[in-house]
C-alpha cells in the first residue's frame, strides 16, 4: 500500500498489492457495487457527491474506502473535491474480463428486477 505523504494524498495499493479476494469483496456489496457502476458509466473521474447512495454521509465514505483499499477505485483531491475514477488498466491487466463481466452481470440483474 502506498502511504500518504500529506493529509491531502490517499494511501492506495499498488498495483501488485491488488488481491482478487479484496477485489471481490468489494465488490459483493450493492452499494459499492452501485459506485462502480456509476464510474464505469461515468467513464471519467467524478466526485463522490455525483454518486448518490441512499445511505449516511459517514457509510458513504466507508463504502469509498473500501473500493480504495481493495484497489478497485483510485481517488485524488482536486480543489476541495475528492475525485474517483475506477482502476480499469489495473484490474483488467491482474485479472482479464473480471470488471467487464460483474458490470454486466449487475446490469443483467438491475433489468430483471428492475431497480437502478
Amino acid at each position: 500500500m502506498t502511504t500518504a505523504t500529506s493529509p491531502r494524498e490517499l494511501a492506495h495499493p499498488a498495483r501488485d498489492e491488488i488481491r482478487l479476494e479484496g477485489v471481490l469483496h468489494a465488490l459483493s456489496d450493492p452499494m459499492r457495487l452501485r459506485v462502480v457502476r456509476e464510474l464505469a458509466a461515468a467513464g471519467s473521474e467524478v466526485a463522490c457527491s455525483y454518486i448518490e447512495l441512499p445511505v449516511a454521509k459517514s457509510t458513504s465514505t466507508h463504502h469509498f474506502r473500501v473500493l480504495r483499499e481493495s484497489g478497485v477505485i483510485r481517488q485524488t483531491y482536486r480543489g476541495t473535491a475528492k475525485m474517483n475514477g475506477l482502476r480499469r488498466t489495473d484490474l483488467d491487466a491482474l485479472f482479464p474480463g473480471l470488471l467487464e463481466a460483474v458490470l454486466a452481470a449487475a446490469e443483467g440483474q438491475a433489468a430483471r428486477l428492475g431497480t437502478p
